[in-house]
Parts: C-alpha cells; sequence; structure tokens
C-alpha cells in the first residue's frame, strides 16, 4: 500500500493538500507517482497571484509511461509554484510529500471544499477499492 500521510487530504485524483490556516499546498501522492513512472516534466500553467476554481486543471505532470492532468483540491489564488521542478522533476518521485510539492494556494476559508477532501483513512479506503 502506498504512503498516506497523516497530516494531509486527499483527492480521488490522486493529489494532496497540506491545509495550513488560508493556505493550502498540493501536490501529488506516492500512489500517483508509483503509477505514473519516472517524472520527467511538471508544468504548472498558472502564474502567482492567479484564480483557480477546485476541479479545474492547474497544470500536467508527464512521466516515462503518461501524462496526467493536476486538478486543484480547492479554489483560492496561487500564491507559490514550484519553480524548482522545472529543472528537477525528479524531486516528485524522490520527496512527494516534500521538496515534489507543485502549487500552493491561499483559500477563503470556507471549509466547504475543504470538507469535500478525504481523510487518510478514507484515501487508504480508496485506494484499496482500485
Amino acid at each position: 500500500m502506498s504512503d498516506v500521510p497523516s497530516d494531509l487530504k486527499y483527492t480521488k485524483e490522486h493529489e494532496w493538500a497540506r491545509i495550513e490556516g488560508n493556505r493550502v499546498t498540493v501536490g501529488i501522492t506516492q500512489h500517483a507517482v508509483d503509477a505514473l513512472g519516472d517524472i520527467i516534466i511538471v508544468s504548472v500553467d498558472l502564474k502567482v497571484g492567479a484564480a483557480v476554481s477546485a476541479g479545474k486543471v492547474f497544470g500536467v505532470v508527464e512521466s516515462t509511461k503518461s501524462v496526467s492532468d493536476l486538478f486543484s483540491p480547492i479554489s483560492g489564488a496561487v500564491v507559490a509554484i514550484n519553480e524548482a521542478l522545472k529543472d528537477a522533476p525528479e524531486k516528485v518521485n524522490e520527496s512527494p510529500y516534500g521538496d515534489g510539492w507543485m502549487v500552493a494556494f491561499e483559500t477563503d476559508g470556507t471549509s466547504a471544499e475543504l470538507d469535500g477532501l478525504m481523510d487518510p483513512a478514507a484515501y487508504s479506503a480508496f485506494l484499496g477499492s482500485l
């Protein structure tokens, strides 16, 4: 079973969200990394300050096996993009929950979207159903 850190929330698209106040940092899960294989390109199609809606594509990740869209788990404004991934996309393979983060949003703190994300137990159960 893939690593499922207990301090994060998850989506069915295999993104994780680290919620720290109104800031939500997003990346892909270990399960996604394992399924994709070696990641060779991470492309975030947003700029800092851009608004994004929950469920909308914010970029793509390309691996030796496939290309996958990245979906925003929440609505908010982009406050940071992990620019290091342009030159070192392998950071996602090496540390998907650390240096491999992709983008950070500031949200208005409404709980409806955040409440819709899966906790670690629910995500683990979801993985078990695949």
